[in-house]
C-alpha cells in the first residue's frame, strides 16, 4: 500500500531512511528543512503487511527521489510521478531508479551517472594549526565565492548565485570554506543538503595557477574534520576517476552510483 505521508509518520520515516544516511541525506534534509506541509514538497510511502515502511519517494518542487529496502512497487511510484505535470526530474541510486525510469514515456533530455562515495573516518589528519588558514565563508564573502566559481569551467553553468549562498547560511542546510592568498580567494569546498546525520560536499575547486599546492586537500581535510566531530557521515558524486583517486586518499569509499534524469 501507497500513502501520503504526514507529520505523524515523522518517526517512522527517520528511522528507516535513516538507518542509510549517506544514501538517504536528501530525503533526509528536506524532511528536517521543510517537513510535510509544504505546498513544493510532498512524501510517499509503501507499507508491507505488517505496516512497516519498504520505501519511500521524495518529490522537491518537479525533482523526484525514490529510496526502496529490496523490491518495490514501481508502477505505483510512476504513477504518481507520472499524475505530476510539474515533474521533471528523477534521481537516486542506480539499482533504485533505474526500474522506475523505464515506465516514465517522457522525452530525456539529459541523463547521467556518477559514482556516489561516503567518508565516516578521514584516512589524513592534520593539526588545527596547519588548518588555521582555512576559513568559513561569512555574508560579506559570498560574492567574492560565485566569481571564483563562476571562473571555473566546470561550474560555469551551474545554478550558483549570491542568493542561493545566502539561502544556504540562512537555511543552516550548508556552509562553504575557503582559503585566502595574499587577500585573493584562490580555493573553496561546500557542504549542501546538511541534516542532523550527513552532508554532501559539493562545489570543491580551486582557480588555475594554485592548484597541486595542496589547498584543496587541506580544505577537504578541514571540512571532513569538523562534520566527522559533529557526528556527520560526508558523500559526493565524481564522475572523473582521478578525482576519485584523491577522494579516496582522504577516506571516501565507494557506495554505489547515482543516477539523474532530466525530461522534456
Amino acid at each position: 500500500m501507497i500513502r501520503r505521508l504526514l507529520e505523524s509518520d515523522r518517526e517512522n520515516l527517520m528511522a528507516f531512511i535513516g538507518k542509510k544516511p549517506a544514501e538517504n541525506l536528501f530525503i533526509i534534509g528536506d524532511v528536517e528543512a521543510y517537513g510535510f506541509d509544504e505546498d513544493f514538497q510532498k512524501l510517499w510511502g509503501e507499507f508491507n503487511e505488517n505496516g512497516e515502511l519498504k520505501a519511500v519517494l521524495l518529490k522537491w518542487e518537479g525533482n523526484y527521489i525514490p529510496y526502496a529496502e529490496g523490491e518495490y512497487d514501481v508502477e505505483g511510484f510512476a504513477k504518481i510521478m507520472l499524475d505530476d505535470p510539474t515533474m521533471r526530474e528523477l534521481s537516486g541510486l542506480k539499482e533504485i531508479v533505474e526500474p522506475l525510469k523505464q515506465l516514465i514515456p517522457k522525452k530525456l533530455r539529459r541523463e547521467s551517472t556518477c559514482y556516489y562515495a561516503k567518508c565516516s573516518e578521514l584516512a589524513i589528519t592534520k593539526s588545527a594549526e596547519e588548518l588555521q588558514y582555512v576559513q568559513l565563508m561569512t555574508y560579506d564573502d559570498i560574492p567574492e565565492t560565485v566569481a571564483l566559481l563562476k571562473a571555473i569551467p566546470e561550474f560555469d553553468t551551474s545554478h550558483i548565485t549570491v542568493e542561493s549562498k545566502e539561502k544556504m547560511l540562512q537555511d543552516q542546510t550548508g556552509r562553504t570554506y575557503l582559503i585566502q592568498v595574499d587577500g585573493k580567494l584562490v580555493s573553496t569546498a561546500s557542504t549542501t543538503a546538511e541534516n542532523k546525520h550527513s552532508a554532501m560536499v559539493v562545489g570543491v575547486a580551486t582557480l588555475e595557477g594554485y592548484k597541486r599546492r595542496g589547498y584543496a586537500s587541506d580544505i577537504m581535510i578541514k571540512l571532513c574534520n569538523d562534520l566527522l566531530a559533529e557526528g556527520k557521515e560526508l558523500c559526493l558524486f565524481y564522475d572523473n576517476p582521478d578525482a576519485g583517486k584523491i577522494y579516496k586518499r582522504l577516506g571516501f569509499v565507494d557506495i554505489g552510483f547515482w543516477n539523474m534524469y532530466r525530461f522534456e
